[in-house]
């Protein structure tokens, strides 16, 4: 018997602590981390969510931990550890995007392990969420991931996976694998074209779609940047065009999808609508700078939906013929 959800979302991974250069050239204070994001782009659209991980015992804990605290996000799934600090990173803005300078090396989230997971909090969810960061950062994250889920599909409840390579944690033929294992029980899994690229050596959506149905995910989204998102599922695919924005930093864009499509599937929305809805949700994230200070909140979503919908409406075939 499934039992009955505490939770819309759990999210398990590394939190981390962000500072985010201006173009006046100060560091803007904030918070990262993919799987932190989600969880709070999805609390903003009205979603209950929790976060499992570790922290330091440090003022940047201390300040995630107050973060938390505001977005609503359930923290009696973190474990303070006195002995390791917590994440930091840094974000810097060119020509060709943002970069990201890590110091996370021995990071308290990184000493994870399955004995720090609480079983009723990921039994009692509509959706768990990892990605391919939780794995990345250590071996007993990786296996912290692996049990996760395994309680989660013990327990039926839904199972959301972020691709999300990032080649400075680890070698693709080391990634690969570990993916590939958690995309096999993912409902919902979340790539990307330059993820794929480099893991898979393919670039067209339908191919990434197909090759990870194949496996066993349920539902495959590929995001696509500015030319939106690929999603496809056994029945058939749709492809939503990006909505266009004036853009300043696409930081955590991707997160702010994933949290609002977990959101919109909790709240019993069809797959395809809530697709949409999320596609619009990650064109509002880049708004602003950083990765969460600019996650929007329903109304702003709900809002930009019915504006490009009459912008479409007004650019159709009978404004054409005025």
């Amino acid at each position: 018997m499934t039992p009955t959800p505490g939770f819309d979302v759990v999210s398990l991974g590394e939190p981390l602590y962000e500072l985010n250069r201006q173009p006046d050239g100060r560091y803007l204070a904030g918070f990262g981390g993919d799987t932190l994001n989600v969880a709070i782009a999805a609390a903003r659209l009205g979603s209950h969510a929790a976060y499992l991980t570790r922290l330091g015992a440090d003022i940047f804990a201390d300040e995630i931990r107050g973060l938390m605290a505001r977005e609503g996000i359930d923290a009696s799934g973190v474990v303070r550890d006195a002995d390791a600090p917590t994440g930091l990173y840094f974000v810097t803005h060119g020509p060709e995007g943002h970069v990201f300078t890590y110091r996370r090396k021995g990071s308290a989230a990184s000493l994870m392990s399955p004995v720090d997971l609480k079983p009723e909090l990921i039994q009692g969810a509509r959706f768990l969420h990892v990605s391919g960061i939780s794995q990345a950062i250590s071996a007993t994250a990786a296996e912290t991931v692996a049990a996760a889920i395994a309680m989660a599909r013990g327990a039926g409840v839904g199972i959301s996976f972020d691709t999300n390579f990032r080649p400075r944690l680890w070698m693709a033929a080391q990634a690969l694998p570990a993916i590939e294992e958690a995309a096999r029980h993912a409902d919902i899994l979340k790539t990307s074209q330059e993820d794929c690229a480099a893991l898979l050596g393919l670039s067209d959506p339908r191919d990434i779609a197909r090759h990870f149905l194949a496996l066993g995910a349920r539902a495959v989204v590929v995001t696509l940047g500015r030319e939106g998102v690929f999603m496809a599922t056994p029945e058939g695919s749709l492809h939503v065009p990006g909505m266009r924005v004036a853009a300043v930093d696409a930081t955590g864009a991707g997160d702010a999808f994933t949290g609002a499509l977990l959101s919109e599937c909790a709240r019993g929305r069809p797959l395809g609508e809530a697709v949409r809805f999320a596609n619009a949700a990650a064109a509002l994230s880049t708004l602003g700078y950083g990765a969460i200070a600019p996650l929007p909140m329903r109304a702003e979503v709900e809002s930009a939906i019915r504006a490009a919908a009459l912008i479409d409406l007004d650019q159709g075939p009978a404004a054409a013929g005025r």
